[in-house]
């Protein structure tokens, strides 16, 4: 990949958050760590442990954080929703609360944009350089086919349409409005672009994947939704 200069505090970051007490200061920390990074807002999603304690903490830490907070959970989706309409940053970067994903990629991700060539990028688990822990084979499968379903509506040719990192310009985000409130967004939020026929890039990342003890939330019946939301948002 060609070599960019990232710019000091060019990204915002957007994270929602569901019960990850446990994790939360870690990635906080990994994520302000990054030069890059200009703002990162929060959103609790109604969490049931001391996430929104955790949360209202590390807000005194730096200038930079922002938090929200649902009084109801409605998911992921809806969370991101709220996290949009709060960040300012020209570039936006979706990013989980666990440790799955790792924020040293940024500069990566980042440099389809800076090189004016993407309007949005996708991080892909599959496409190779990254470590990537192995865990589960039906969980996998099942990627690779809701991608396969959304590429053939969207005529896109995606390796990882279901990727918790994308970064969108904010002028790109701004045109859309989020509408579902679960793990449906993925499927969504790649529909609406590609009718948008923006450039969009896809670079490599590393996964570090954790198990249903570890935390892991998303579940069958998410799938079942994802190929809703496939036909729904691309027929429309």
């Amino acid at each position: 990949m060609t070599q960019v200069e990232i710019p000091a505090r060019c990204l915002g970051v957007v994270i929602p958050v569901y019960n990850e007490e446990k994790t939360l200061h870690i990635i906080v920390q990994k994520v302000l760590s990054r030069p890059e990074v200009a703002e990162l807002v929060m959103v609790n999603d109604c969490s049931r442990d001391g996430t929104w304690n955790t949360m209202q903490e590390l807000a005194k830490t730096d200038d930079r954080i922002r938090i929200f907070t649902h009084d109801v959970n409605q998911g992921k989706g809806a969370a991101l929703r709220t996290g949009f309409e709060h960040v300012n940053s020209d570039i936006v970067i979706i990013q989980d609360a666990d440790l799955e994903y790792d924020p040293d990629e940024y500069p990566k991700l980042l440099t389809p944009i800076l090189l004016n060539k993407a309007d949005v990028v996708f991080g892909s688990r599959f496409l190779g350089s990254g470590m990537h822990r192995v865990l589960y084979y039906w969980h996998y499968l099942g990627n690779q086919f809701l991608t396969q379903l959304s590429n053939m509506f969207t005529n896109l040719n995606l390796t990882d349409m279901e990727t918790c990192y994308k970064v969108f310009r904010k002028s790109v985000l701004k045109q859309i409005h989020i509408e579902e409130n679960r793990f449906g967004f993925e499927p969504e939020i790649t529909a609406k672009v590609a009718k948008m026929r923006v450039p969009i890039y896809e670079v490599s990342i590393s996964y570090y994947g954790r198990t249903y003890e570890e935390g892991k939330k998303i579940g069958w019946r998410d799938g079942v939704r994802a190929i809703i939301c496939i036909l729904k948002y691309n027929l429309r």
